[in-house]
């Protein structure tokens, strides 16, 4: 019943929002708050409380099941509390722009049907929803017009391709084994071949892998998170691309199971192992290619594409012996990168909003005194994203190195520990051209963003830092949902985990950073008084640029040139050159059509004649 309230509430307040904007804007507005809030309070309410197989329709004999499991409560609570802080963060951020009933609908849509895939007990419900998620972030992702048409249709042709691979994969489950409940299908798919089990996910991971953005699918999101209006960026990045880490654990241990996946073995190579390489490529890959933007939210693109590889790092060590630690490593790290990336998001967005929409970093600097909280936010989800110490991210790599370590695979773990340098230098990047150095003289004036904006930087700024003290909150969350695919238990405490091969304890951290603080204060408040000098006399380490105030702007421009032969983006050369193939197929068939009447009698004619001769050839022989 609880299941059916929480589609009814997202499903139907994304309707009712839309028709009561056409009568009021704070009544739609402090509806669309009312509806997010009541989601985020029904999933919460459901913690702990699965629920089995419920039939609740039916669409031409398949009956549409709902079901809530650990694993569908974890992405629905990310998805309900993220959804929620981006309508609050769009109340001032999307003030004064057009078709604000059609924003707030569609945004409101894509969480009810984010939600509605995890909760969905059968794959044809799932397809439908999967679509509905889809065909709507398209049309969210163009809202602005202009080059966002351009990345949408570039996001729904590789989610066509993807979708398409996914319904190849339905029909042929309900061919072989009758049925589409996920339940009967987890049964059914322990007495198939290797061949079988290779085949269903090797199609499915085209669909998870092109929502998730995995190299060599990633072109779509780069333009796609750049282009979109900033609320919804934090929700495309935060938990709308990380669906696909959702359906591959789903298939792989939950329809599949740990017997199905050992089948794929063969001495070393295995599909797991295959799913890492292709993390780690996108990890560095990723991060060296962010360090060389210049546009705040084309950095946290890439960004939100390389840390992807850090979770399926994680996830895909399912068949090995440290498989809890990684799975607990990758599914940790699905949330702590939801809490970050949409917290940098708005540190982006409070950014462009104050400065008339700058977004290039070269063009910023100075912003920590007219923007603390925003700074504050800034820098707490720069350290989450690197993993320091006392932050979420920290954990969950801890975990992921952990896993790779133990499991023997160094190649793997130095690909990860480079993406981890990667992310450092362009988060420094980030952190220092927006809000260090020098200010401008035309951002005088800029005061911080108002509290609706304020307000989801605070909440996630706190996250970040809770889930880095106290990681035994969500990981008990996490450490259940492994245990329900079949991994060992992890002894999991508030402050972290205890094993034989390493423990975790974050309290020992805190103690001794709380320390160092301590004696690094009572240092600096024992040497002489500091004197106060102008912004502009310090040393710049990189290169000069009059005409921008910012002296140590394009500092990786060394390092750029060494390297730019190295960096070309196949992948993307690759897409482009079938697409112009297929445009110029297409120019020539157009040809052919020139919708001239004359023209096309002219080729009946041909046609008629050609049949002709051929008929009478044949009478003649």
């Amino acid at each position: 019943m609880m299941l059916k309230i929480l589609l009814a509430a997202a499903f139907g307040g994304a309707f009712l929002t839309y028709f009561l904007g056409k009568i009021s804007a704070r009544l739609r507005n402090f509806f669309a708050v009312l509806v997010s809030l009541a989601v985020l309070v029904l999933v919460s309410a459901l913690y702990g409380k699965p629920v089995g197989d419920i039939s609740y329709f039916s669409f031409m004999g398949f009956p549409f099941v709902l079901r809530m499991n650990v694993l569908s409560w974890f992405f629905a609570i990310t998805i309900a509390g993220i959804g929620l802080l981006a309508v609050v963060y769009s109340l001032d951020y999307m003030k004064g722009k057009e078709n604000l009933d059609y924003y707030y609908f569609i945004l409101l849509l894509i969480n009810a049907s984010m939600l509605a895939t995890v909760v969905s007990g059968d794959l044809v419900s799932f397809y439908i929803f999967w679509e509905m998620m889809s065909w709507s972030t398209y049309f969210l992702i163009s809202y602005k017009g202009g080059k966002a048409r351009a990345a949408a249709m570039k996001y729904i042709i590789m989610s066509i391709v993807g979708s398409l691979s996914m319904l190849f994969v339905i029909v042929s489950l309900y061919e072989k084994f009758g049925t589409l409940k996920i339940a009967e299908l987890s049964s059914a798919m322990q007495a198939v071949s290797a061949g079988y089990v290779f085949f269903i996910l090797g199609m499915l991971s085209v669909t998870f892998i092109v929502i998730n953005a995995f190299w060599p699918v990633h072109i779509w999101l780069p333009d796609a998170h750049a282009e979109s209006v900033t609320p919804f960026s934090s929700v495309l990045s935060a938990v709308l691309v990380r669906k696909g880490i959702y359906g591959l654990v789903l298939f792989m241990y939950l329809v599949v199971g740990l017997a199905g996946l050992r089948k794929l073995s063969v001495g070393v190579v295995s599909f797991n192992l295959a799913l890492c390489w292709l993390g780690a490529i996108t990890i560095v890959f990723a991060a060296f290619t962010a360090l060389f933007k210049d546009d705040s939210k084309r950095i946290l693109a890439w960004s939100t594409v390389g840390q992807g590889g850090y979770m399926i790092l994680g996830v895909a060590f399912g068949t090995t012996a440290a498989a809890s630690s990684g799975m607990a490593g990758g599914m940790f790290h699905v949330l702590n990168h939801c809490v970050y990336i949409a917290l940098l998001f708005y540190v982006a967005g409070a950014v462009e909003y104050r400065t008339g929409g700058i977004r290039d970093l070269n063009k910023l600097g100075g912003l920590i005194k007219k923007m603390p909280v925003t700074f504050a936010g800034g820098l707490i989800g720069i350290a989450g994203l690197i993993g320091l110490p006392l932050t979420n991210g920290f954990v969950s790599k801890w975990l992921i190195y952990k896993t790779l370590i133990l499991g023997k695979h160094p190649f793997l773990a130095f690909a990860a520990f480079m993406g981890t340098w990667g992310t450092i230098l362009y988060g420094y990047k980030f952190i220092h051209n927006i809000f260090l150095g020098r200010l401008p003289k035309e951002y005088e004036n800029v005061k911080e963003v108002p509290l609706s904006m304020r307000i989801p930087i605070i909440l996630l700024s706190a996250t970040v830092i809770l889930f880095g003290i106290l990681p035994g909150i969500p990981l008990k969350v996490v450490n259940a949902i492994g245990v329900s695919f079949g991994f060992n238990s992890m002894n999991v405490n508030v402050w972290g985990i205890a094993s034989e091969t390493g423990t975790l304890n974050t309290i020992n951290i805190f103690a001794a950073v709380l320390s160092g603080g301590i004696v690094f204060f009572l240092l600096f408040r024992a040497g002489k008084k500091s004197l106060p000098v102008a912004q502009d006399d310090n040393y710049a380490a990189g290169f000069w640029i009059p005409e921008k105030y910012q002296y140590t702007a394009d500092f990786y421009a060394p390092l750029y040139k060494i390297t730019r032969p190295y960096l070309t983006d196949f992948a993307d050369n690759f897409f482009v050159w079938i697409s112009r193939v297929f445009r110029e197929f297409c120019e020539g068939v157009r040809k052919i059509y020139l919708g001239d009447i004359g023209y096309y009698v002219l080729y009946i004619l041909f046609f008629a004649a050609v049949l002709l001769i051929v008929q009478t050839r044949g009478a003649i022989w």
